[in-house]
């Protein structure tokens, strides 16, 4: 008899309100990372700068100095919440990375940082509206649909040269792949093996700001682009790319094999 009742009633106020509050639970980490990218945007971009790493070095390396575990630890995740939130200054942290603990282990730490920082939006934005989103472009049909099966299909060739090659930035390149239904697994190794090579170039460049900062300079920020830089780059993403058209080269002759 209750049972009867509960249906001709329909679902109870209580279970409504419950999955309300579980849908907004899902979304407010997603979209607290939004509002403090915007906040980051206009109140911090003259925060986190060359400038403000030059007239505070003495003080960091002095910290390092005295307290390496903390500082690094701290270093770590200082990195990783700036990229999480999206603040500005993801550069320059690479950049202090190397000025602090040298190319090694600064590399490693910036890899590391910059991963976690990553995956920290990716789940964020998977729980808020990547599953929805997939689903919609699931149900959606044509190109859409398209762009997400071969993306699914080559998850770990196409996240490796979305990560090799910079073109989209940083934020860009850990929500696409949360709306379009790729695992973490596959998005949390390529971004920590792809991110090694510019990471490598920018941390020896941080290395070496001790002579610039003597000189009074700046870091040319522009030798990622230089072509003994930017060639080998554009070589591993092409190996990355192989996968994907041997794969594509096996399905076109299967479907060409008479039946």
């Amino acid at each position: 008899m209750q049972v009867a009742q509960a249906t001709i009633l329909g679902p109870c106020p209580e279970d409504e309100q419950g999955s309300t509050m579980k849908h907004i639970a899902r979304k407010l980490p997603f979209l607290l990372i939004l509002a403090a990218a915007i906040a980051g945007a206009f109140f911090l971009r003259d925060k986190i700068s060359f400038a403000a790493l030059a007239e505070n070095r003495e003080a960091l390396l002095a910290y390092r100095d005295s307290h390496f575990i903390l500082a690094s630890l701290g270093f770590i995740a200082a990195y990783a919440l700036i990229v999480a939130v999206s603040l500005p200054g993801a550069t320059i942290a690479t950049l202090t990375g190397g000025f602090l603990f040298g190319l090694f282990p600064g590399v490693f730490f910036n890899v590391t940082a910059a991963t976690l920082g990553a995956i920290a939006v990716f789940l964020a934005a998977r729980a808020g509206f990547g599953a929805e989103a997939a689903q919609r472009m699931q149900a959606s049909g044509g190109p859409t649909k398209r762009l997400q099966t071969a993306l699914q299909k080559n998850q770990w060739s196409a996240l490796l040269v979305m990560r090799l090659v910079p073109v989209l930035p940083f934020f860009l390149a850990n929500l696409i792949p949360a709306f379009v239904g790729i695992k973490l697994l596959p998005f949390a190794v390529t971004t920590f093996v792809g991110i090694i090579p510019g990471g490598l170039v920018f941390t020896s460049v941080g290395a070496g700001l001790g002579d610039i900062f003597a000189r009074g300079g700046t870091p040319d920020l522009g030798v990622i682009f230089s072509a003994p830089v930017l060639l080998p780059l554009l070589g591993l993403a092409a190996l990355a790319c192989l996968p994907i058209l041997f794969k594509s080269a096996k399905e076109k002759d299967a479907q060409d094999e008479p039946h």
